[in-house]
């Protein structure tokens, strides 16, 4: 699944992303406050990206107070600006906590790094029938659970019929299975779900398979968080060790995992509110990986010896969504969104007023691409940039000419003003830790300022609460794309919207439109990867006509880490790829130690760091539990 980022929380989760949402037990006819309620459940999360909450299996012993690695232990270190919304796979959604479980638990397929094409994971084939309405998939008989119990195809069709008849534990992943008609498991290497109806991502089910003899004692999979009993058990290359909300994740290399285990002795997340404190922290020694690094703290770890800055294409972009007035499934209306957002040629106008190209140049440096279409051009495939003619261009007397011709003139003070007679001014949600919100917010000030428009940005650590809520008028969006985009385009259908006004759904902005529901439905249907992409790219066509999103940009996965900690580690793809929120475990599996190394500052390390894979998340400190949903402006999610 995609997620919301990391730098800049996300909303949700994204926040997502996670916060993102916490879907419910959605179906396509009725919502699911799937991932799309933990992605703007980021108060759900409590646990955004890196919390977790309520719930247990069985009473357990409170985490470490800290996470310090042994003087004999080479430890990677990685700092993260999320915290975990959940460490239960049926109910993460941020970046942060989806990353850690693809390294806990193994999925039916994974991604390979050089290209992104589906590989073996649990499942070493799959094969569909005739009439691809039942796909039957081989599983491994070599991948063992770190308890030491055989993985079966028994845990992967308890995995999924849990998913589709327990609302709790569809919350995160419930689409992908919204359309299958039954999963058995006749064997223990044999796994076979039969569809209602033709399903292209079949080899793309991004699930982590849990152990049915561990998870069929939890009572309530909304409730269970999957953070008390400690090591967790998994069959993924790391065993989670020790978790603290708000500060740190450990984890440790699982010896029997069937691809060789990982060479660091132990993987730390360790979570950072503020981004300069994580650059410091990697300058020290202290962390081994940073990631979602400005411009500024980037051209700075350039010149600092023993350190490597990656920057590369990303899978994500960068948004401004419109709230076009929330809605339930039901019918029933919530929200204060402004009225006028509800009009097409409003909502063109202000993203007619937009200046991409500053947001390029002044904001991201040039550490980004001009946003367009809303799937990156990293995945060329599905990327789709506006003909000629349709394409919304910075030219502000069209917008002011859209706004009048629109019925929202201006007053005798130069003010526009709503159907009330009110001069308006837009609240635009944004992520307090995330510069780039704060600095397009100003921008947006200026531009729609010289309309007649005011604009209040509303800055604040978990923006969730509000978005849940529509109560808000635009907001700073975002996501992470998986090779297969399925995910990030459910979000936008009405099945995504929560079923009433208390409840929460999977939706992104409260976008219902029929016409993209239809699309949605028959790109989910195609089996051919040619045409399927077509239709895919028609989506985003009318994603961006109806106005309701302006991707503003496709930031780099901008990166650092020290050579003197990680002698080497694989990046995704590998010829000029992230090494952060991967559609797989590779960096932090493949990541090699550099010969032992000498703290920079003996007073404060206690052990050798080394960044994210090993074993732990350290979420340090500050900060309260972010949300579910994984949107920020990071890599929210997965």
């Amino acid at each position: 699944m995609d997620t919301h980022d990391q730098y800049g929380t996300t909303r949700s989760t994204e926040g997502l992303t996670s916060c993102p949402r916490v879907r419910r037990g959605w179906s396509r006819s009725s919502p699911r406050p799937f991932r799309g309620a933990a992605l703007r459940l980021l108060a759900v999360a409590g646990a955004g990206a890196l919390t977790l909450t309520v719930g247990q299996m069985t009473p357990l012993g409170p985490a470490p107070q800290q996470a310090e690695a042994k003087d004999d232990k080479q430890v990677l270190t990685v700092a993260v600006a999320q915290s975990v919304d959940s460490l239960s796979p049926f109910l993460a959604a941020r970046l942060v906590s989806t990353s850690i479980h693809r390294l806990m638990y193994e999925y039916l397929t994974n991604y390979d790094p050089k290209d992104n094409h589906a590989i073996p994971g649990l499942a070493t084939k799959w094969e569909p029938s005739a009439d691809k309405l039942t796909w039957t998939y081989t599983i491994r008989d070599n991948s063992k659970w770190s308890d030491g119990k055989q993985a079966t195809a028994e845990d992967a069709a308890w995995t999924f019929n849990t998913m589709m008849t327990d609302e709790g534990a569809a919350t995160a992943n419930g689409s992908f299975v919204a359309n299958f008609r039954t999963v058995t498991a006749p064997s223990p290497t044999k796994l076979v779900i039969e569809l209602k109806k033709p399903q292209a991502t079949m080899a793309a089910l991004d699930v982590p398979i849990v152990p049915k003899h561990v998870w069929e004692k939890v009572d309530d999979f909304s409730e269970f968080t999957n953070d008390k009993k400690f090591p967790i058990v998994g069959n993924g290359p790391f065993v989670l060790t020790a978790y603290k909300a708000d500060s740190y994740v450990r984890l440790e290399p699982n010896k029997s995992f069937w691809r060789g285990a990982p060479k660091f002795d132990e993987l730390v997340f360790k979570y950072y509110k503020d981004g300069d404190a994580a650059v410091a922290a990697l300058q020290k020694g202290e962390v081994s990986f940073v990631s979602g690094l400005t411009p500024a703290q980037a051209a700075a770890l350039k010149t600092q010896q023993d350190v490597t800055v990656n920057d590369a294409p990303g899978r994500r972009f960068y948004a401004l969504a419109t709230n076009p007035g929330a809605q339930a499934k039901n019918g029933k209306k919530f929200g204060d969104g402004h009225e006028s957002l509800k009009n097409q040629k409003v909502r063109q106008a202000l993203f007619t007023a937009v200046d991409r190209r500053t947001v390029i140049d002044k904001v991201f440096q040039g550490h980004a691409v001009e946003g367009e279409g809303y799937i990156p051009p990293r995945f060329s495939p599905y990327f789709w940039k506006p003909a000629d003619g349709q394409q919304i261009a910075y030219d502000p007397a069209e917008a002011a000419r859209l706004l009048d011709e629109a019925g929202y003139k201006k007053n005798g003070d130069g003010k526009r003003v709503g159907k009330n007679g009110e001069p308006i001014t837009y609240r635009v949600l944004c992520h307090a830790t995330d510069p780039p919100d704060k600095a397009v917010g100003k921008y947006l000030q200026e531009w729609w300022g010289k309309l007649g428009i005011g604009v209040s940005l509303d800055c604040r650590d978990n923006v969730s609460d509000p978005w849940l809520a529509g109560e808000y008028d635009l907001a700073f969006d975002g996501w992470s794309v998986n090779p297969d985009p399925d995910f990030v385009l459910s979000i936008h259908t009405c099945a995504a919207l929560p079923a009433t006004p208390e409840d929460i759904g999977a939706t992104d902005n409260f976008i219902c439109d029929k016409k993209y529901d239809e699309l949605y439905d028959q790109q989910l249907a195609e089996y051919d990867a040619t045409k399927r992409a077509e239709i895919v790219k028609r989506m985003e066509s009318r994603l961006y006509d109806t106005g309701y999103m302006n991707v503003m940009a496709y930031p780099n996965a901008v990166e650092a880490y020290r050579t003197d900690q990680i002698a080497s580690i694989t990046k995704m793809p590998e010829a000029a790829g992230n090494i952060y929120g991967q559609d797989g475990y590779w960096s932090w599996w493949s990541a090699t130690p550099a010969a032992a190394s000498e703290s920079s500052d003996d007073s404060s390390q206690t052990g050798v760091i080394i960044g994210i894979v090993a074993g732990v998340v350290i979420l340090a400190g500050l900060g309260a539990f972010f949300a579910l949903r994984r949107r920020a402006t990071a890599e929210d999610r997965e």
